[in-house]
């Protein structure tokens, strides 16, 4: 299966740094046309590097930061809403991102994408851009958070101004059952609001554990964009009382994805 392939080329990428194309269909027991096929998707998602002959392990960017254990959680329901979420996305627009681990899987996703304009606060997100030669990457400046990969502040907020995006994906700590948004962080919640005025449509990405919940900072409501993208985790009662409230709510069917979705750290280093 391609998906587990992909998995097996990385594992022998970090055993033995740089493998060719026969040793790999020997490995994997394919033909060599078939690892050329599996080279240049994983190539294109920054996971690796192609030489002559075979290929490379990629030069990773290390995000060691609170930020790649909340990565692990739910990482099957955050493949799935970052895959749905991708679909809305056309060649040639431009989109906002955010700094979540569910923005940062979708934006593996649109590493394939044909002349793609993404703005976003996440210095992650920015590294797994970097290495596609069909998505410019505009990173927003600001402060680096302590505890986070990403840029916040007022800097960060005036660059927002700049900039009007077709299309923005945003994530949140916890939404309420009445469609309020949360972040754990005022000065986040204050971008991600400054964020939502600068875009033409807007769609939350979060995982069912967040729906029904609270956090420090409220920076807007799902009931007043274009969706919430979760996934087909959450329960029939939530669902019913958010779409009460005016949300739509996306469903994403939980199943296998691509390992690039699911990746929890970054990968490309930018030049």
């Amino acid at each position: 299966m391609k998906i587990n392939r992909h998995r097996q080329i990385q594992q022998l990428l970090r055993v033995h740094q740089e493998c060719s194309v026969e040793f790999l269909a020997a490995e994997l027991r394919v033909s060599d046309m078939t690892v050329r096929r599996d080279l240049q998707i994983l190539a294109k998602e920054g996971l690796l590097v192609r030489t002559r002959g075979g290929a490379s392990q990629a030069e990773r960017v290390l995000f060691d930061f609170p930020f790649l254990r909340e990565a692990e959680q739910n990482r099957s329901q955050k493949g799935a809403i970052a895959e749905c979420a991708a679909r809305l996305v056309e060649d040639g627009q431009s989109v906002m991102l955010d700094s979540g681990t569910t923005t940062l899987a979708v934006a593996r996703h649109l590493a394939r994408r044909k002349r793609l304009v993404v703005i976003t606060t996440s210095l992650p997100i920015a590294a797994v851009l970097q290495p596609s030669v069909d998505v410019e990457t505009i990173l927003l400046g600001g402060i680096v958070r302590r505890d986070s990969p990403d840029l916040t502040g007022p800097l960060t907020e005036g660059n927002l101004d700049a900039f009007h995006a077709d299309l923005a994906f945003i994530g949140a700590d916890a939404v309420g059952p009445d469609g309020t948004l949360y972040n754990a962080s005022m000065t986040v919640g204050r971008m991600l609001t400054k964020m939502i005025s600068r875009a033409g449509a807007v769609y939350v990405v979060a995982d069912s554990s967040k729906i029904g919940r609270t956090a420090l900072s409220r920076f807007g409501s799902a009931a007043s964009i274009q969706g919430l993208i979760t996934d087909g985790d959450l329960g029939a009662e939530e669902r019913k009382t958010l779409e009460a409230a005016g949300v739509r709510v996306i469903l994403a069917p939980v199943a296998e994805v691509e390992p690039a979705a699911l990746e929890p750290y970054a990968g490309g280093t930018p030049s």
